[in-house]
């Protein structure tokens, strides 16, 4: 690892450790914790744990997943190469499909405004306002449907499929997104017309002075408008705005990572997405 990287990539291992741990129960599994999710919202993944002394082994992974599968949860895993590069073969080992994305941190305080990004408006989710649950599930169906289609290519999809993805929130779930937001540790943000409606979204998730901004995604049909630039770039201001000193994200690929060059992020190392490797019939 790059000395220089240490106490940077200290900081994420606790930032990845504390994110899950108020909506989940812990196991430990050898090298590996399985974060399990107790109530609404996305299943959690397995990564190495914080204080482990050693990188986890293929046993630990074997044994993980079977957990993973017992209890009904996708058999993922996440972690940093930089600080433990010892894995990546052992995933591999283990069958599983290795995601190398590119791992960035925002490296500028003047950052660009979104409207010289995109002349598409860009807002911030309020949870007082009277519309946070349908902008809630605009952010949601936007997501769904940019992520069938990963990439920056445009597309067909756009706001009939995004319209056919909506669903009524639950309410412990939309409960839990406003307590997050109201408390500041998580923000949500859409970018759209009145015309066209919700056309690209994206979210932060914060811990103290480190956020992650997460989920940002494009209707293909809208794509090539600078909306992810925009959208990245407004997470990124009402972070440092809140006080946030480390600002991250993962890209999906190179191509995706040269989106949030034009905001101020650079690379400094590789996130591992791993999850069992498709079976070819």
């Amino acid at each position: 690892m790059d000395p220089a990287h240490k106490d940077l990539f200290a900081r994420l291992e606790r930032f990845y450790d504390a994110v899950p741990r108020d909506a989940a129960r812990v196991e430990e599994h050898g090298g590996l914790v399985l974060f399990v999710r107790e109530g609404p919202g996305f299943p959690f993944y397995a990564r190495p744990r914080l204080d482990a002394t050693a990188p986890p082994s293929l046993a630990d992974v074997t044994a993980t997943r079977e957990r993973q599968r017992e209890l009904g949860l996708p058999e993922a895993f996440e972690w940093v190469h930089e600080t433990t590069p010892e894995f990546l073969p052992v995933a591999r080992s283990a069958g599983l499909s290795v995601l190398e994305a590119p791992l960035m941190v925002l490296d500028r305080e003047d950052l660009p405004d979104p409207a010289q990004l995109s002349d598409v408006p860009v807002w911030v989710l309020d949870p007082d306002a009277p519309d946070f649950a349908a902008a809630v599930a605009a952010r949601r169906a936007v997501a769904a449907v940019a992520f069938s289609a990963a990439g920056t290519a445009r597309g067909d999809a756009g706001p009939a499929e995004r319209d056919a993805a909506l669903l009524e929130v639950e309410s412990a779930a939309l409960e839990e997104e406003r307590a997050r937001v109201a408390d500041g540790r998580r923000l949500s943000v859409l970018a759209g017309t009145p015309l066209e409606g919700a056309l690209a979204s994206g979210m932060a998730m914060r811990v103290d002075d480190v956020a992650e901004i997460a989920g940002v995604g494009t209707l293909p049909a809208a794509r090539r408008r600078g909306l992810g630039a925009a959208v990245t770039a407004a997470l990124a201001r009402e972070l440092r705005a809140a006080g946030t000193d480390l600002v991250f994200l993962s890209a999906g690929s190179e191509e995706i990572a040269r989106v949030y060059l034009r905001v101020g992020f650079r690379r400094v190392g590789t996130a591992c997405i791993a999850e069992p490797a498709a079976v070819i019939a």
